[in-house]
């Protein structure tokens, strides 16, 4: 178990936790065409996004999702705690992400409650997908399932 681990009884409502930074590369957009199959133009069509709003290739939205759950297994709070995700409501995409875009994530207790299980309990965040201005580029409401403290 990491010391940085969070037990349910860690978290309390109006907490913030932000996860570590990654720059997001062409690189990873191309691959991720790749591994999804997604080669919309938006993503992989650089003279095509010269006539967007975009003006060149952004990355995918579940690639940003992605790349979050990545930072997010990075900070250590997860760490042998995470029991399951139980949902996502109202995601939405408010800033595209290019090339050379350096994001992180910044999660808020919202709500957590206990289960009918002793062993376990909710924590629902309000998470957002910030870039290098600080601009919320992605945000949602997260529910996860994670483990209470085991009795001493």
């Amino acid at each position: 178990m990491s010391s940085r681990a969070m037990y349910f009884e860690d978290f309390t409502e109006g907490q913030v936790i932000k996860t570590p930074r990654r720059t997001i590369t062409s690189t990873d957009i191309v691959n991720f065409a790749c591994l999804s199959g997604d080669f919309n133009g938006v993503h992989s069509d650089y003279e095509y996004c010269k006539t967007t709003p975009f003006g060149e290739p952004i990355a995918h939205a579940p690639l940003i999702y992605a790349v979050m759950g990545g930072l997010q297994y990075a900070s250590g709070v997860n760490d042998g705690t995470l029991i399951a995700l139980l949902g996502i409501d109202e995601w939405r995409m408010s800033k595209p992400v290019k090339h050379g875009d350096t994001v992180h994530m910044r999660s808020t207790v919202i709500a957590k409650r206990e289960t009918s299980k002793p062993d376990r309990g909710i924590v629902t965040f309000r998470r957002e997908f910030v870039n290098q201005r600080d601009e919320a580029v992605q945000s949602m409401r997260a529910t996860f399932m994670y483990r209470r403290r085991p009795a001493d």
